[in-house]
């Protein structure tokens, strides 16, 4: 097994002391919806914006060669074993804005939950994102690939966002700077979403509601909620749909370790709380193997994987 690695405080991103939490190998684990992961080298949960961008300037001149990323509410992402190399900026409950602007626009901070942007906007009277309560993530998360769910997507209703790039620097930008797929946003390198302004259309604030409300009851039925999860683990490919594929390839039910391919929905990988990331990142590379070998799709992920396997873990290696 891999030792674990030694962090030295004086050695730290920052040459100040930012004014929000700095804290040296964190688990990452518990900051994930996942619940597996080893730690973070340095995590950082910024007071407010100011204070993340003091620290990207201070970290882009005396720690440049530290990795940086960046974690919301962790719903998308697979965290190895090992843990991650650098800095990793916590944005959950801190960039977490919501304000009606003039007419039918919400600017929502990139740290706010997406259900907390449905609720908010169906009270505000406004339609058009209810879909977002079904996507268990923040809303810089949800611009990062485009989230959708029930048919909805979020860059169609974006007006403008705004950024924060590797050296503390602000920008505002729009959709034209962006290439927006089906889960997928490409755009300026090194730059992080801090937020937005949707567009939506009035409505009835009851209605919203009760959309919510059926929204969720219908995800409750089809998706395993109770267990540790990252929701969808991969993309649907063009006419077809990936729990398909997965199911029909013979995968529901197959095990690695504690983790397992729900037999509720053939598109989770869940566990007891016990699995270790390098079985759950198996049962991935394995589905993904498995419905290209059988049917010559391609399956893509949607979760991120972060970091460092531990030695002589392989993802790829075997089945069970």
């Amino acid at each position: 097994m891999m030792a674990a690695r030694t962090v030295d405080p004086a050695k730290g991103p920052f040459a100040q002391p930012p004014r929000g939490r700095l804290q040296a190998q964190v688990a990452l684990a518990g900051l994930t919806s996942w619940r597996v992961g080893g730690p973070a080298d340095w995590l950082f949960q910024p007071a407010d914006l100011d204070d993340l961008v003091d620290a990207l300037r201070d970290h882009a001149r005396h720690s440049p060669e530290l990795p940086v990323t960046f974690l919301g509410l962790g719903s998308n992402v697979l965290v190895r074993d090992g843990g991650v190399d650098g800095l990793v900026i916590h944005l959950s409950g801190v960039l977490n804005e919501r304000r009606r602007l003039d007419g039918n626009r919400l600017l929502l901070g990139a740290g706010l939950a997406c259900a907390q942007a449905a609720r908010f906007s169906a009270r505000e009277g406004l339609v058009g994102a209810e879909f977002l309560a079904g996507i268990p993530g923040t809303v810089g998360g949800a611009l990062q690939m485009n989230a959708g769910a029930w048919g909805g997507e979020i860059w169609p209703l974006v007006e403008s966002v705004g950024t924060v790039n590797a050296r503390g620097e602000l920008h505002s930008r729009t959709p034209r700077d962006y290439v927006i797929g089906y889960r997928s946003v490409h755009g300026p390198e090194e730059e992080w979403f801090t937020g937005c302004v949707l567009q939506l259309t009035a409505g009835d604030a009851d209605v919203g509601t009760r959309r919510i409300r059926e929204l969720l009851r219908e995800r409750s039925a089809k998706q395993p909620l109770g267990l540790p999860s990252c929701g969808s683990v991969f993309r649907n490919p063009e006419g077809d749909h990936a729990a398909r594929l997965i199911e029909a390839a013979g995968l529901k039910g197959l095990r690695r370790g504690a983790a397992e391919i729900s037999f509720k929905h053939a598109n989770f990988i869940t566990h007891d709380g016990t699995a270790r990331a390098a079985d759950i990142e198996w049962l991935l590379r394995h589905a993904q193997a498995e419905v290209q070998r059988q049917f010559g799709v391609q399956l893509e992920p949607e979760v991120r994987v972060l970091g460092r396997p531990v030695d002589g873990d392989d993802a790829n290696e075997g089945t069970s």
